[in-house]
């Protein structure tokens, strides 16, 4: 082989990844996995400062809290089967993260007291959720953040809410989401970001 043929033989080689990188860009395509499985906040929003109290009494703002991701959940404390299903993908998902699950927090945050003693018991297969209880007007106010086109949380949707530790609404998924696919963004924005 001659070296003017082994000259552009090996500008071919190293031309061709970006040729093909510019051909995939401008034909509109992108991986699918790039697209997250939720419901995505465009723009995320800031969730305003509350201060509710844990189940065991200490006071809890948010702006205070330790920074990390939120898996939020909002739900009675007769935490019916639909509950029940949101708190073990929540607990699953964060256990997924294997050695990243530290990043992660699960909430709940309760719309009514009436069964705290079953709750208390309940959540004890669930160590990495904490339950949060406030006045009602400050549910309220913390439920109007995470309002959605479906509504705000304390419409029944069962919905599991993604904050990051900045205080940012970003993604909320319904009722019967696969955790697998939270499981997916979750590692995907853990992976990408250095907050939390």
């Amino acid at each position: 082989m001659s070296p003017r043929v082994r000259l552009i033989a090996l500008a071919v080689l190293f031309a061709s990844p970006m040729v093909l990188s510019y051909a995939l860009y401008y034909s509109g395509w992108r991986p699918d996995d790039v697209h997250p499985h939720g419901d995505l906040v465009t723009p995320p929003r800031v969730v305003a400062d509350v201060e509710l109290t844990a189940l065991e009494g200490a006071k809890i703002r948010l702006s205070a809290a330790p920074r990390k991701w939120l898996l939020l959940y909002f739900g009675s404390s007769e935490c019916a089967k639909v509950c029940e299903q949101a708190l073990y993908k929540i607990r699953q998902v964060i256990a997924a993260q294997g050695k990243e699950a530290g990043r992660v927090r699960g909430v709940m945050t309760l719309t009514d007291t009436r069964a705290l003693e079953m709750l208390r018991y309940q959540l004890k297969d669930y160590p990495d959720i904490s339950a949060l209880v406030g006045p009602s007007a400050e549910i309220k106010r913390f439920a109007r953040e995470f309002d959605i086109p479906e509504g705000d949380a304390l419409r029944g949707l069962h919905r599991i809410y993604v904050v990051d530790p900045l205080g940012n609404f970003m993604l909320s998924y319904p009722a019967d989401a696969d955790p697998s696919d939270i499981r997916k963004d979750l590692t995907r924005l853990l992976r990408v970001s250095r907050i939390g």
